[in-house]
């Protein structure tokens, strides 16, 4: 009998592919948070005088200007963003085996599409603030249907998770670098919001077309097939085993899908440390992140661009080198106890970014004054947060047999989500103490 070759991925296709993937599937949520400007703008009570050195996030000085809406959009953004995403992925991790994969990616961006084109038409429309809130949020759970990326690409080598992380990377860089290039045109701010939007679409259209070619890839083809020859294989050595037990074990035995807790013994390391990584991100950026203010500028441009690029485009760079730095590197091992315990060592940045300049505060000092401060604490932050996160879920997927790992995938993809909603829970507390 001889050897099946594995066929070469020609062009790196594949690897573009879910690169694209990447890219298509979040950006969507990082041009509705860089995008909050425009956002808080639109929220503003129509008699609110504001004082002539507000900042672009809409506070002065230390005295929150803000309405009610405004001030609270940056958390209630990223809680109706993170438990819809919780909700959709613990779906996934069950039914993903009942519901076609094409149906669950396809349909999840056709549906941002949609959402995108009237965010699009919506910035022509005069809404009322109450009003506005409530479609945007609206429009903020539609985005966040769980994908199931991580479990396609776990069947794949772990090396094909990278281009996953790393296009969400870009994804943040890409909306900062807009939001930056619109500050600097000078053109208005209805314009530049359209714009933001219209991109949007034209990068989720090229994702669908990039999933669409996908399936007629030779690379991809013969990973589906050994990944279904694995579990077919698996499902008859379970029925010879049957054919000897008793009838009660039959029943039990007699399975069609993998176990999900038995898959989740394996890699619930790994699933934890993906879990507190983005707890500790979301609880800190952007909600305490986003209203640190520069005590170096004084009303000149920098006070303009310090949020823009210190905050939105210096953690989108740093997280985007972090998860591509695993594609040549990736140290600690799956098996490493260092490996939780730099996730551990995450919990540090809350503190720190707290006893920044963030404004206004109630409760706690000031401790670290100067921009440097806040600018060295966002590059380990970010830094961090990519090349660990990205690190988990190449690892997760590859503790387990080759025909479990879409379900390992989809396992670690939960989890992410649910650090991710832990991170949204905990904003309210983290700002609310500052």
């Amino acid at each position: 009998m001889t050897a099946i070759t594995t066929p070469r991925d020609k062009y790196n296709a594949v690897w573009l592919i879910f690169f694209i993937l990447g890219l298509g599937t979040l950006l969507p949520w990082n041009f509705f948070m860089t995008a909050t400007m425009y956002f808080t703008t639109r929220l503003k009570e129509p008699t609110t005088e504001l004082p002539p050195n507000q900042t672009w996030n809409g506070t002065s000085e230390g005295v929150d200007t803000r309405s009610v809406l405004e001030s609270k959009f940056n958390n209630v953004m990223t809680l109706c963003a993170m438990v819809p995403l919780l909700i959709f992925t613990c779906l996934n991790s069950f039914l993903h085996q009942r519901i076609p994969q094409k149906l669950r990616i396809t349909g999840s961006l056709i549906v941002i599409l949609v959402v995108f084109l009237l965010t699009a038409v919506l910035v022509k429309v005069d809404m009322a603030p109450l009003s506005f809130f409530t479609i945007t949020m609206i429009k903020i759970v539609c985005i966040n249907f769980c994908l199931g990326l991580f479990g396609l690409a776990g069947i794949l080598p772990a090396s094909y998770t990278t281009p996953i992380m790393s296009g969400q990377g870009l994804a943040g860089t890409f909306a900062a670098f807009s939001m930056i290039c619109a500050l600097a045109s000078g053109s208005a701010l209805q314009d530049s919001a359209f714009g933001y939007f219209i991109t949007a679409c034209v990068v989720i259209l090229l994702a669908i077309l990039a999933y669409v070619a996908l399936p007629k890839m030779e690379f991809f083809q013969h990973y589906v097939q050994n990944n279904g020859s694995a579990h077919s294989a698996d499902e008859e050595n379970k029925m010879d085993l049957l054919k000897k037990d008793s009838a009660a074990e039959k029943q039990t035995e007699n399975e069609t899908t993998v176990s999900v807790f038995s898959i989740f013994k394996k890699i619930w390391v790994m699933a934890l440390s993906v879990c507190f990584i983005f707890t500790v991100t979301i609880g800190t950026f952007p909600a305490v992140t986003v209203d640190v203010k520069s005590t170096v500028a004084d009303g000149g441009a920098w006070a303009t661009y310090f949020i823009p690029v210190s905050c939105f485009l210096l953690f989108n760079v740093m997280d985007w080198a972090g998860r591509s730095l695993t594609a040549v590197c990736m140290v600690p091992g799956k098996d490493s106890i260092w490996l939780p315990v730099l996730v551990g060592l995450r919990v540090v940045f809350i503190p720190l970014f707290m006893l920044c300049n963030v404004q206004p505060r109630s409760y706690l000092p000031v401790w670290f004054h100067h921009d440097a401060w806040y600018i060295i604490f966002m590059i380990f932050f970010s830094f961090s947060n990519g090349y660990l996160a990205s690190l988990c879920m190449c690892f997760g997927p590859k503790k387990v047999a080759q025909h479990e790992a879409e379900t390992a995938g989809a396992i670690m993809a939960f989890f992410l989500s649910l650090g991710l909603a832990l991170g949204a829970a905990f904003s309210f507390l983290f700002r609310a103490i500052v």
